[in-house]
């Protein structure tokens, strides 16, 4: 992932792969967003969760997009995880 110049921003976090418990009535999960230099447009997806992806043109309206596909995806019921997000790493090479 580029940083492009463009501060860190969390979408939502993510919970363990063990389990999906929920917190009340709202679940939170890590989307990881990037910027497309070509369209500008911001996209982002959910490590792991199968069709849990989409863009916007801001970081709010991506977040809005995202919610919604969540949304409607666990509607299907609870998703069977196909990875789970660990974090990021820098990477420097000479």
């Amino acid at each position: 992932m580029h940083n492009l110049g463009i501060p860190h921003r969390r979408v939502n976090s993510y919970p363990s792969r063990r389990s999906l418990q929920r917190s009340g009535t709202v679940r939170t999960f890590t989307a990881v967003v990037e910027r497309d230099p070509e369209t500008r447009l911001y996209v982002g997806y959910v490590p792991g969760f199968a069709g849990a992806h989409s863009q916007g043109e801001t970081l709010d309206e991506l977040n809005r997009n995202l919610q919604e596909v969540v949304t409607l995806l666990l509607e299907d019921g609870d998703p069977t995880l196909e990875a789970e997000f660990v974090g990021i790493q820098t990477v420097a090479v000479a």
